[in-house]
């Protein structure tokens, strides 16, 4: 099969330098047979072929058959899906330097829509981050120049550029009448994939910014150094929103950690090697603790993988709202030493059989991101306020008006991220139902080693 690929890439190649005359000559005496094998369409060769030669002789500046023939490959791909790309030197080391997590630019992941460049996800403490890029929002232009009829590629390349260059870039965003400008100050984009830190004293909160290559032993380790520093942990928020994908394997390797056996994801496509199954190792990083996933329309490709697998899997609730739905694999193949094509080699499919592709995963809680502000019901007395009241029984604090307009204010000051106050709130509930559940339990059964007194010996 490779051998085959390799002979027609070579005869478009030869054919693309006859002239339309030999072509029709050379179509005469192999028609027939090629066309029976399906081979080759060769009507579509000379047409191709035509063109070619009008471009190489007739444009209006003379581009060499080498720049011909590239710009016929990146055509080529371009017809096919939004995520499949022709790498050039340059785009081929950038590929590398998102991989390895350290590139200059304004740090976004995007896509193409309609001719515009689309934001998936900013990328956290990054310019645009800060500068309110959000998801879905649409770039029509960069600086002065308009991005309709740009690549994806030449799109990416002018938002790169040295550390403190400015970029303005011109968005349209849903909801509002007009596009508005944003102007950018790039910087060397460092992208910190592991965040861990403990939410309201028991709950561990895990943000995985994008999926690199050691994201999942990152993780591992970010964990467990926590667990092993505070050790009354509760539960744990697996926080994927924003989060635009990343490498596969890594992905795996995170379902993995929080799973003990099955199926965490597999892959169909049109070749033998395209059709792949990974499976969960036996152990688990925190099997004794519940999970909350947090999701947005900016979680795709390899969040969504660990998202459906926990999910499928029972392990976790998933929270937020419905997924970006990017549920492809592409694989870069290298046709060079400098050059390679990322081409849309399969689709992946959850434990269960879902397929992702242009549908998401659907949390089993909806929660849109709000803001919340506290209502203000005005100044109350309270009975510690009154004069003479009496202490508290068991000698608690007394809570007077004036204490509770000091917690009330440091709550307002803390709201912000209504979908991990929510997911915490579950973890809350889970674990306040899980020790009623264990207290209910030891006030039915008895005390180990109660003995009978009907069976004691009784002295005469």
């Amino acid at each position: 099969m490779l051998y085959a690929n390799f002979k027609h890439a070579a005869l478009v190649a030869l054919l693309a330098t006859l002239s339309p005359l030999a072509l029709a000559q050379s179509a005469a005496d192999t028609a027939a047979p090629e066309e029976q094998q399906g081979l080759l369409p060769l009507e579509e060769l000379r047409t191709f072929t035509r063109v070619y030669d009008h471009i190489r002789n007739g444009y209006v500046e003379e581009l060499s058959d080498a720049e011909l023939l590239e710009y016929a490959i990146k055509g080529m791909i371009a017809e096919l899906d939004p995520h499949s790309a022709y790498l050039d030197e340059k785009s081929f080391e950038d590929l590398q330097e998102n991989t390895s997590g350290e590139f200059g630019g304004i740090g976004i992941e995007v896509g193409m829509e309609d001719g515009f460049v689309k934001v998936i996800a900013p990328i956290d403490d990054t310019p645009a981050q800060k500068a309110g890029i959000e998801p879905g929002d649409l770039i029509i232009r960069l600086d002065d120049q308009p991005v309709k009829g740009m690549s994806l590629n030449d799109a990416v390349e002018k938002m790169r550029g040295p550390k403190g260059s400015d970029l303005t870039v011109t968005v349209v965003r849903e909801g509002i009448d007009q596009p508005f400008e944003v102007t950018l100050t790039r910087d060397i984009i460092k992208v910190k994939s592991v965040r861990v830190r403990v939410e309201d004293e028991h709950y561990a909160y895990i943000r995985i910014a994008q999926f690199q290559v050691n994201t999942g032993r990152d993780m591992i380790e970010a964990l467990e150094k926590l667990r092993a520093e505070h050790d009354d942990i509760r539960g744990i928020v697996l926080d994927l929103r924003n989060n635009p994908g990343g490498v596969l394997q890594t992905s795996v390797e995170v379902a993995d950690a929080f799973l003990d056996e099955g199926l965490v994801v597999y892959t169909e496509g049109r070749t033998e090697n395209s059709d792949m199954r990974y499976y969960a190792n036996e152990g688990e990083v925190a099997e004794d603790l519940p999970i909350v996933v947090l999701i947005n329309d900016g979680s795709a490709s390899a969040s969504e993988i660990v998202a459906g697998a926990l999910q499928d899997h029972g392990r976790a609730v998933v929270l937020g709202t419905r997924s970006f739905g990017k549920g492809s694999v592409q694989t870069v193949v290298p046709i060079s030493e400098t050059r390679a094509v990322k081409l849309t080699t399969a689709l992946y499919y959850t434990p269960n059989g879902r397929s992702i592709q242009a549908q998401g995963i659907v949390p089993d809680v909806t929660v849109e991101r709000a803001r919340v502000t506290a209502l203000r019901t005005g100044a109350r007395s309270t009975e510690a306020d009154l004069a003479g009241h009496l202490g508290n029984a068991n000698g608690g604090e007394e809570s007077n008006t004036r204490t509770r307009e000091s917690e009330r204010e440091a709550r307002q000051s803390d709201i912000g991220d209504n979908q991990l106050d929510e997911a915490i709130n579950m973890l809350k509930g889970l674990h306040i139902f899980q020790q009623r559940q264990k207290a209910s339990l030891a006030r039915r059964l008895p005390p180990l080693n109660e003995e009978d007194e009907s069976e004691q010996p009784v002295a005469e």
